[in-house]
């Protein structure tokens, strides 16, 4: 059974489980890629950018504030994490093309959501646990106020195999799944994904 919980009632340890050796955009990036303008980006080293992580979600710290995400759990072990908070904590997403080619939105609204990563634990994947924890940041940011959630899906084709870091940000099937639609695709292989509460 997978259940989810806010990272703030999860342990680091159990977070870090989860990211393990984790990598994408050429590094252990612990959810920070899109938070950081791109040359803080490279001046930031992997111990810098888990204890950024570390302060944002709040581990070990239930009900002490805010969180930045959800970490799911099978049979009691650490299996996945989903970054899941507003979209102006992504400072970086701002500047970026994906997200906003053939849109004209207030990128700054604070209504809006964002889940921005989803990892399952090497070992566990390909058992539903990127859908589950889709699923629950529906109802995380449903219930903390959110007035949409978005994500930038890939777009998997059947026997094409991609890169598992390119993955990190979840599959189209994924969100669809879990009640998103897609309301741009930015380019052959991005979809912009989002629900409206």
């Amino acid at each position: 059974m997978t259940t989810v919980v806010p990272a703030n009632e999860a342990s680091w340890e159990d977070l870090e489980a989860v990211l393990g050796t984790a990598k994408c955009h050429g590094g252990r990036c612990y959810c920070q890629r899109f938070k950081l303008p791109g040359g803080q980006w490279r001046s930031v080293g992997d111990h810098e950018r888990a204890e950024m992580l570390r302060e944002q979600t709040g581990c070990d710290h239930p009900g002490d504030r805010p969180t930045s995400g959800l970490v799911a759990y099978r049979d009691g072990e650490p299996v996945g994490w989903c970054s899941v908070e507003p979209r102006v904590a992504y400072r970086s997403l701002m500047s970026s093309r994906v997200p906003w080619t053939g849109r004209a939105e207030d990128k700054t609204d604070p209504g809006v959501w964002v889940v921005a990563c989803l990892i399952t634990r090497v070992g566990h994947r390909r058992r539903g646990i990127t859908g589950v924890l889709a699923a629950a940041a529906v109802d995380y940011a449903r219930e903390r106020g959110a007035r949409a959630l978005e994500a930038y899906a890939m777009v998997t084709d059947p026997g094409r195999v991609l890169a598992w870091g390119e993955l990190h940000v979840g599959s189209v099937g994924t969100f669809a799944d879990a009640g998103f639609v897609e309301v741009s695709r930015p380019s052959k292989r991005r979809v912009v994904m989002r629900v409206d509460f």
